[in-house]
């Protein structure tokens, strides 16, 4: 199974050896705690973005589910951020299973009348991805993020999903390196070239592209990547590795440190993004099974504008999902292996923003798919998926995997 995240090593203090924060496992109670008022509570004034119009009050009662669950990839970090903007005030905190609970609140605070449940991934939930995850809880889990190539490979699976927005207009994946080894490198092409070796976690799809289409040569790549820094450190430069540009330069550069506070890196590391070399893959889209399309089209055509607006709120003002975020992490963070402290919550949002990865689609709007775009991955991914033995759904279209029909084009940054 591919690997959908790097291990983002943040706020780490590592001790001799290198500790790894990507792979422990959980231990805690599932006792659950309810979390500070003041970190509950919705950012007052907060608002829609420029040239929106948040709506009135919402409510979601009766036409979705009592709790909107949802699954995502990963611990809580910025990139989920736009799920905690929807967080109102007096949440609990479930230890043992890494799931924030509270109300479903709008632009405004106001409550919907529903809770929203938002369940962590990774260790959480043994690394397993979140197409199986959403198909073995259909009774508490609505939605979950689940990338474009992710959708390719499970269309022609017992695991097929449709995505109704895209989280991520750029996905944040990128193979990083050291530029004062490769003064010359500009990109992962340039890599290519000068024969780096290039780890990254095995199974990646975009692996198999970037070496299928020549831009990487199968002998330079190394798919025995984990998310420990240990051999990048250790091979002081002359190695490059994947990670996500919202984290991973932050934790090289500031993070990282061994026993004595010591930088174990300590200094920049430049990166190029896949989707700019080619695979142009959404991430973090919310997606949900494909019965659920017509089960909960009146919620849908509700939810899915909220999501919007948290997306254009969450990038203008995010401190409030931040706290719940920061909160989370100090309750159950620790006994599944991961930190994340404010500074590291500040970079993602500033290079989130900064880099686009959340944006306006081509078309002006927030969480639209580009079916080309759409249409273009699946050409790409086809013989990568087939290769591998999963062929994706025969005759697979873009409409087969994503959807435009909930969004509300009137939300945008």
């Amino acid at each position: 199974m591919q690997h959908r995240r790097s291990a983002q090593l943040l706020a780490l203090t590592v001790a001799a050896g290198l500790a790894v924060a990507a792979c422990g496992s959980s231990s805690s109670s599932s006792t659950t705690t309810a979390a500070p008022a003041a970190t509950t509570t919705a950012a007052p004034g907060t608002t829609a973005g420029p040239g929106t119009t948040a709506a009135a009050t919402t409510s979601l009662k009766g036409i979705c589910p009592d709790d909107v669950g949802i699954q995502t990839d990963w611990m809580p970090e910025a990139e989920h951020g736009f799920l905690y903007q929807m967080v109102g005030k007096g949440y609990t905190v479930d230890k043992g299973k890494a799931v924030v609970t509270g109300p479903l609140v709008d632009s405004k605070g106001n409550d919907t009348g529903v809770t929203i449940s938002i369940h962590s991934g990774g260790a959480a939930q043994h690394f397993d991805p979140v197409t199986k995850i959403l198909y073995d809880n259909p009774d508490t889990l609505l939605l979950g993020y689940v990338y474009t190539d992710e959708a390719i490979q499970f269309s022609g699976s017992e695991f097929p999903t449709v995505a109704v927005m895209s989280g991520f207009e750029k996905n944040p994946q990128m193979i990083m390196w050291d530029p004062n080894t490769y003064p010359d490198a500009k990109g992962i092409a340039d890599l290519g070239t000068a024969k780096v070796k290039v780890r990254y976690f095995g199974g990646a799809a975009y692996m198999d592209f970037l070496t299928s289409t020549g831009v990487l040569s199968k002998d330079q790549v190394d798919g025995s990547y984990t998310g420990d820094p240990t051999l990048f450190i250790a091979d002081e430069g002359k190695s490059a590795q994947q990670g996500f540009g919202s984290a991973e330069p932050f934790a090289y550069e500031s993070d990282l440190k061994d026993a004595n506070g010591k930088a174990l890196w300590g200094k920049k590391v430049a990166y190029q993004y896949i989707n700019d070399i080619g695979w142009k893959n959404y991430a973090e889209s919310i997606a949900t099974r494909p019965e659920n399309i017509t089960k909960y089209a009146d919620c849908f055509k509700k939810l899915v504008p909220i999501i919007q607006q948290a997306s254009v709120d969450y990038v203008n003002s995010p401190a409030n999902a931040n706290a719940v975020i920061l909160d989370a992490v100090a309750q159950f963070g620790k006994d599944f292996g991961w930190s994340y402290s404010q500074a590291n919550a500040d970079y993602g949002v500033a290079t989130i923003k900064a880099d686009g990865l959340v944006a306006n689609g081509p078309d002006g709007v927030m969480g639209s798919f580009d079916e080309a775009r759409v249409t273009d991955l699946i050409a790409k991914a086809i013989p990568v998926y087939t290769a591998k033995g999963t062929p994706p759904k025969a005759g697979l279209t873009a409409a087969d995997i994503v959807t435009n029909e909930f969004i509300d084009k009137s939300i945008h940054l």
